[in-house]
């Protein structure tokens, strides 16, 4: 491939968010390596991009080849120091990392990448109490993140803190009321809860997501456990009972046409 193809290719990728960090190393070990600087000041985006697809695929050497040129042109960047904690936790040295990121943190507290970062690291390692502490902490400045409320709910449930975990659901439900995979995981939790309360809560989150989206089949099964569970409970009167088995019914024969 020639260069200038290799350098479309890999601004196309750039412009698209695609993160094919192989085929990108291949692609420069053979073609933009020894031409980089022709690309002028576009050849610090394409370094700091080779650097993070080399991190993807453990190639260290790479990563400090494109890092050490970073370095030198902006050398207290804070994006570039990103890219050396990335480095230092791809090398496992995580305490080097984390005090990397914490001098970030400190630098500028709205930049949220180094705290998501930090809170990667305590996972990776399995401390998850640390990694829900931090967590907790970053949504207070980033109340609008899903992807952080999904985590923390993520780590709850594996400490199976389920109150917790139904509480961060609900909070993405209020961002993004018309996702059915939301309403289908907070039933999900409140099936696990379980309990007479919990179980007409799970079934109610059950109908909605499949008023949202009739063709999910894990809340198909969902609504008719749950509804199951309903109708065998001694809390159950008769009118809810016969409700239940309604929805039993209509679970299963929506579950057997498809």
């Amino acid at each position: 491939m020639h260069w200038t193809e290799a350098r479309d290719l890999v601004r196309k990728w750039r412009e698209d968010n695609v993160r094919k960090s192989s085929e990108l190393i291949e692609i420069w070990e053979n073609s933009l390596k020894d031409k980089v600087h022709k690309l002028g000041d576009e050849q610090y985006q394409v370094l700091e991009q080779v650097c993070v697809g080399a991190l993807d695929c453990h190639r260290i050497d790479v990563a400090e080849y494109c890092l050490k040129k970073l370095m030198a042109q902006f050398k207290d960047s804070s994006r570039i120091l990103l890219l050396n904690a990335m480095e230092l936790e791809a090398i496992e040295m995580y305490d080097d990392a984390i005090e990397l990121l914490d001098a970030l943190i400190k630098r500028d507290a709205t930049n949220p990448a180094p705290r998501k970062r930090k809170i990667a690291i305590l996972r990776s390692q399995g401390k998850t109490v640390e990694a829900i502490k931090e967590l907790t902490v970053y949504l207070k400045r980033f109340a609008i993140d899903q992807e952080a409320w999904q985590e923390l709910s993520d780590l709850y449930l594996s400490e199976q803190e389920y109150g917790k975990a139904s509480f961060c659901m609900e909070e993405l439900i209020l961002h993004n009321p018309h996702n059915h995979l939301f309403h289908e995981r907070l039933a999900e939790i409140k099936y696990t809860q379980g309990g007479f309360d919990n179980l007409e809560q799970a079934r109610a989150y059950y109908c909605q997501a499949l008023k949202l989206n009739r063709n999910n089949m894990r809340a198909l099964f969902g609504l008719y456990l749950t509804a199951y569970s309903i109708a065998t409970s001694q809390k159950c009167v008769s009118a809810k009972k016969k409700e239940a088995h309604n929805l039993m019914s209509f679970a299963m024969k929506r579950i057997s046409q498809r």
